[in-house]
């Protein structure tokens, strides 16, 4: 497959066998695993040019591929970055140590004193603390919207943002953490296009893909500019490792490269290759989660002590979240909230007698997982931006694993008796 472009398979062949060819390997069917910090020149003349190369892109190694010191690049990255942007559909792509370092680089490399930001909410809570407590001690002006596919909504927001300073970034996280809540990926490119118009300078459009992962949903399809995905998630699939992706177009990507090896987050030889093997059964494995998940979201919905789930696969013909959902995903994913009747104690009552389903952030892997949003992954968000984002003291977040449905059901049927 080394020899063939991208573009000839779909996406979960590509996730098998796409940017590893055998002979870098000495003929190994799978990728080694090269673990060395530093790679030895021919000659000192070589040296040099690989650095003239690297840093300023010019001189007779333009093109080639040469490796200097593991922080800078490694074969390990190099065969996981041409498989990330080959599954999304992107010209290349970028590896980290952890989502939220690929967040963060994001906002380093683009962000400027007086910039303005734009985010849906709710979002990831490690990600609005970013924008919303970290970047404004760097001068930075964040708006948020709420409805990612009221178009009248996002144009508001993102004129109350341009008032604060120049929109650089429009950050949507779709669906979203923890409520699934839908984001039109269309409308905000339609909207970045007219902004640069007014400011002159186009914001970059930049999603979080996470939990629907490379296969359900595909934003790179849909023009904007950078996909990011936390590879920690679906991609590692095993709650093993930490990592995070990047994909977009050559030149974006290029800045993101260089700027990783100052900030030295990228992703060390021994979990590339973790990702590289998990990548490979990532697709499966979001079937049989997505199986098993319809059928807890349909036992929660029909549940009298459950006031509601925001499952994908539930949202109500003829409405714009589902039209924006028809036309942008392929499926509902596996991840989703329920919210109890009650509060913060019922939650916790349930939470505990949990005896299968592990009570735990994260998501995306073999066994299923839980947590109560408003006490973990969103705890450092103030209440007043919690509730406006769906998330009340009854809302828990549930990552449908790969057990037997039947075993997953009848643990939350005896959890929910506590109630």
């Amino acid at each position: 497959m080394e020899n063939k472009k991208s573009g000839d398979f779909h996406p979960e062949t590509l996730a098998v066998a796409f940017g590893y060819d055998p002979q870098l390997g000495m003929g190994a069917a799978k990728p080694p695993i090269f673990m060395t910090s530093t790679f030895v020149y021919p000659s000192a003349q070589h040296a040099k040019d690989v650095h003239e190369a690297y840093f300023d892109g010019t001189g007779p190694l333009v093109g080639e591929t040469n490796h200097i010191y593991s922080r800078l690049g490694h074969p390990g990255l190099d065969f996981l970055e041409a498989r990330l942007a080959a599954i999304d559909g992107a010209e290349d792509a970028v590896a980290y140590c952890s989502g939220m370092a690929a967040h963060s680089s994001i906002a380093l490399a683009y962000i400027r004193a007086g910039d303005s930001v734009l985010h849906g909410r709710p979002i990831y809570g490690g990600v609005d603390y970013l924008y919303n407590v970290m970047m404004p001690q760097f001068g930075s002006h964040v708006t948020s919207y709420l409805d990612g596919t009221d178009e009248d909504h996002v144009r508001a927001a993102a004129e109350a943002a341009m008032a604060k300073g120049p929109l650089k970034l429009i950050i949507a996280e779709t669906p979203a953490n923890p409520t699934a809540a839908i984001v039109d990926l269309d409308l905000m490119v339609r909207i970045a296009d007219e902004i640069g118009a007014k400011q002159g300078l186009r914001p970059l459009v930049v999603v979080d893909n996470t939990l629907l992962g490379p296969f359900a949903q595909r934003p790179i399809a849909h023009n904007v500019d950078l996909c990011m995905t936390s590879l920690t998630k679906y991609c590692g699939g095993h709650s093993d490792l930490l990592a995070g992706g990047i994909s977009g177009r050559k030149e974006l990507i290029a800045q993101l490269k260089l700027q990783r090896t100052t900030w030295g987050n990228h992703l060390d030889p021994f979990t590339a290759w973790l990702v590289l093997r998990s990548l490979e059964s990532v697709s499966v494995r979001t079937e049989r989660a997505m199986s098993n998940a319809r059928l807890v979201a349909e036992y929660l919905r029909d549940h009298p002590k459950v006031a509601g789930v925001t499952y994908l696969g539930f949202l109500p013909e003829g409405s714009r979240q589902r039209a924006v959902y028809d036309r942008q995903c392929k499926a509902a994913g596996s991840t989703f909230s329920f919210h109890l009747h009650g509060g913060e104690a019922e939650a916790f009552r349930m939470l505990d007698q949990l005896k299968l389903m592990k009570v735990a952030v994260s998501l995306g892997g073999s066994e299923t997982l839980i947590c109560h949003s408003a006490s973990t992954t969103h705890y450092a968000v103030a209440r007043e931006q919690r509730l406006e984002g769906g998330i009340t003291d009854g809302t828990m977040r549930l990552s449908v694993g790969l057990e037997h449905v039947d075993d997953l059901i009848g643990d939350l049927k005896q959890a929910l008796e506590t109630v």
